[in-house]
């Protein structure tokens, strides 16, 4: 009886198994900290030995992309289908500052595998879902006898995303036309669970600033001056409260102008997760959930925008008493943005609302940092579903969808590159991901191999007439 599709995939996996975690852990030895000036060859380095792993993988093109900081990764292998889609997987090969002292049980650059899974940095965050596609694509290859990939395949493996991803933006832009595509994958992302496999659907931006009020032109005792004059302090703190309204939306006017709202058929999937929200809470080390009123607590760190204060301060600040008006206080703001907000209108937003609430006699000025955009992808996109149709082949039961409550630069490549941004990922929460004894777990990496060798063909096949 001739093999199936599927078993010639694992087949493959399993044969090549071993020296794929050999491999990986040679990777995962090299110390890629892009946050510490003193690993600066080291992220050089692995940069260079991922475009000599791809070249190995097959790929005809692989080339180190300086910038002004960091090196990226820039991969390219053509289909022999002139109608292929063009499929650009986005990851990033730099880590966390890692060291024994902060609690590791062993060497965190020197990989062990205990029972199922791997220890090191970077084996979940994030070159072990990076490393998943070398051997995808070349079971992808030995299952269908082709010699070369269903679709056009790229990957952009950039070398600062532990760092901001400060010169992200200006790469992309820069080799636009290079990295064209018709969909983008991430590969930098998670599941639910081990027992759960999810498909993310999209992340929100970020919005943030500080506000810093100024009343009088030095600090007063507030015995000769008090009750007489603005109080930047007590204003700082007038500003804070009126953030939020009596259902604790966000009272900025104009600040959900645009929103996409979740659809019914979105909330009932949502609900459908096996959601503890007790075991939620401790993980956030907190005691009772708050916010948005209508909403669950899943809409609202997933799908629902939100301010928050992240700082607060003015005045005094020592031990004792010291009884003066200060001369200046100030606050700092985030703003998580959902699909359907601009940057630019939420900015001109606050602005208009401080300037309104910031009562006469206190001068303000407000800074924003550069923001991130909200990326989201439909539910009934085809390339969504693909990649949902590829995990639940390999994983071997229906996947379900999630979204992520952070921020990162998918939104960038959503941007520039005018294409879907669709996340696959098998990492899971107790990977410990920027913490001690980061692991992965061996069976869903091959998970996430598996994965992609399926992906490929079912995006050359399902979507050549609708992209």
């Amino acid at each position: 009886m001739s093999e199936t599709p599927d078993s010639a995939v694992r087949t493959y996996i399993e044969n090549h198994r071993a020296a794929f975690l050999k491999d990986l852990a040679e990777w995962l030895r090299i110390p890629s900290v892009s946050a510490q000036p003193d690993h600066d060859e080291d992220v050089r380095r692995s940069a260079e030995w991922l475009a000599g792993r791809l070249k190995e993988t097959g790929f005809p093109t692989a080339e180190v992309w300086q910038t002004p900081g960091a090196p990226a990764v820039f991969a390219e292998w053509p289909s022999d289908d002139p109608h292929a889609p063009t499929v650009l997987v986005y990851g990033h090969h730099d880590v966390q500052p890692a060291a024994r002292e902060d609690g590791w049980h062993t060497d965190p650059f020197e990989p062990v595998i205990d029972g199922n899974r791997l220890y090191a940095r970077g084996a979940a965050d994030d070159k072990g879902q990076v490393f998943f596609h070398t051997l995808g694509v070349r079971a992808h290859l030995a299952a269908t006898g082709r010699t070369a990939p269903a679709v056009n395949l790229k990957l952009l493996v950039e070398g600062e995303e532990e760092s901001g991803s400060p010169h992200f933006r200006e790469l992309i832009e820069a080799h636009k036309d290079r990295i064209a595509a018709d969909a983008v994958i991430v590969s930098d992302t998670g599941m639910w669970s081990q027992d759960t496999p999810t498909v993310c659907t999209g992340m929100r931006g970020l919005a943030e600033c500080e506000i810093v009020l100024h009343g009088p032109d030095q600090d007063i005792h507030s015995g000769s001056f008090g009750g007489a004059v603005p109080n930047p302090a007590t204003e700082v703190a007038r500003l804070v409260a009126a953030l939020h309204d009596e259902h604790a939306r966000v009272a900025i006017p104009g600040f959900y102008d645009g929103i996409t709202e979740l659809t019914d058929t979105e909330r009932a999937l949502l609900a459908e997760l096996p959601f503890d929200e007790e075991s939620w809470l401790r993980t956030a080390k907190s005691h009772a959930t708050q916010g948005e009123a209508g909403y669950s607590t899943l809409e609202r760190v997933w799908a629902r925008p939100t301010a928050e204060v992240n700082g607060i301060g003015g005045g005094y600040q020592g031990a004792g008493s010291k009884t003066i008006i200060p001369s200046s206080a100030l606050v700092k703001l985030s703003f998580r943005l959902v699909a359907g907000q601009d940057l630019d209108h939420v900015e001109q937003a606050v602005r208009a609302w401080a300037a309104d609430t910031i009562p006469a006699g206190i001068r303000h000025t407000i800074t924003f940092s550069p923001g991130t955009r909200p990326c989201l992808t439909p539910l009934d996109h085809p390339a969504l579903q693909s990649v949902a149709r590829a995990m639940g082949r390999a994983f071997e039961q229906p996947i379900r969808f999630t979204r992520e409550g952070g921020s990162g630069p998918a939104a960038d490549l959503q941007d520039v590159l005018a294409a879907p941004v669709l996340f696959l990922g098998i990492s899971i929460p107790s990977d410990g991901w920027h913490a001690p004894n980061e692991k992965v777990e061996i069976g869903l990496l091959l998970k996430g191999v598996e994965t992609t060798a399926y992906l490929w063909g079912d995006l050359a096949e399902n979507w050549r007439d609708d992209h």
